[in-house]
């Protein structure tokens, strides 16, 4: 059983977020260096899409870390940072993009959404209610049903 067990978390091993970052790119200052952490886990990586940078093994997404580095390196703050990758690559590479009249659709879209089923429902419900297919059959309604039923 314990072997099973080794198997299992080996196999569910891969499936784990790696973190892309190599021994090279981190800097010596643990303080900078978690503050480029942040600042890749909110950057996008253009190659892969879905993930940042910071998980990213593309060329792209390195590229982008040693960037992030040097930016800070040269005494950025952390929004001059962003300020600079976003300027250069446009919001896009931002994972959270800010809330904006240019992406307002993006940010309230999923709730139109829910909102429009929501309320298609409700209809659905009331027009069902109103021809009466929810309710029951009557004395001779049933009556029928049985004569009907009898014949067969």
């Amino acid at each position: 059983m314990p072997h099973l067990l080794a198997i299992l978390l080996l196999a569910l091993l891969p499936m784990t977020s790696a973190r892309a970052v190599t021994p090279q790119e981190r800097l010596p200052d643990a303080a900078m260096e978690q503050r480029a952490r942040q600042i890749s886990a909110g950057l996008r990586c253009l190659v892969c899409q879905n993930q940042s940078i910071d998980d990213s093994e593309a060329p792209l997404a390195r590229d982008l870390r040693v960037l992030v580095r040097d930016r800070l390196k040269a005494g950025d703050s952390n929004g001059q940072v962003i300020d600079f990758v976003v300027a250069r690559y446009g919001e896009y590479v931002l994972l959270k993009p800010p809330f904006g009249l240019h992406t307002a659709l993006l940010w309230i879209g999923p709730a139109l959404i829910f909102m429009a089923g929501a309320f298609g429902l409700w209809r659905l419900r009331r027009r069902q209610a109103s021809a009466g297919l929810g309710r029951g059959l009557d004395d001779a309604e049933q009556a029928e049903l049985e004569r009907i039923l009898e014949k067969r």
